[in-house]
């Protein structure tokens, strides 16, 4: 039922599927999935302040530091599934003494430019594919810098 509003709101070939259950528990009426998932065909312009989160303790500067250092990690992934990108993610957050939220929140935030989305950062970068998440990443440094 909910195929044809994913359909006009996803223009960038992505597993539907994927985003459908992504979405399922946060919209109410079809209708909100544009907003739910807008952020697919490309990243809305938005305010660095995104990065700044007081629980998971970010800010525009630490979090172009994370970016930065992250990147090489994210090139480097052979396996772009969310289970792999997740042990892959917390394993780099285990090595720098981060907390997972620390790394996840500046990934999130640099592939969709939201405050809120439908999935965590892992399932975003998968959903997304490497490409074009290695993409918005460096785009966000950019803004960032």
């Amino acid at each position: 039922m909910a195929l044809p509003y994913l359909q006009e709101a996803v223009s960038r070939p992505v597993d539907l599927r994927k985003v459908a259950s992504m979405v399922q528990s946060r919209i109410e009426v079809f209708p909100d999935i544009r907003d739910q998932v807008d952020f697919i065909n490309e990243v809305p312009e938005y305010s660095i302040d995104l990065y700044s989160h007081k629980k998971m303790k970010t800010n525009p500067e630490n979090s172009l530091q994370l970016l930065t250092e992250v990147l090489p990690v994210l090139e480097a992934a052979e396996d772009f599934s969310n289970d792999a990108l997740f042990a892959s993610l917390q394993e780099f957050a285990k090595e720098k003494e981060y907390k997972t939220g620390f790394v996840m929140w500046p990934i999130r935030t640099a592939v969709s430019g939201k405050a809120a989305t439908p999935g965590g950062a892992t399932e975003l970068l998968s959903l997304l594919g490497k490409e074009e998440s290695l993409l918005r990443i460096r785009a966000a440094i950019e803004k960032l810098s």
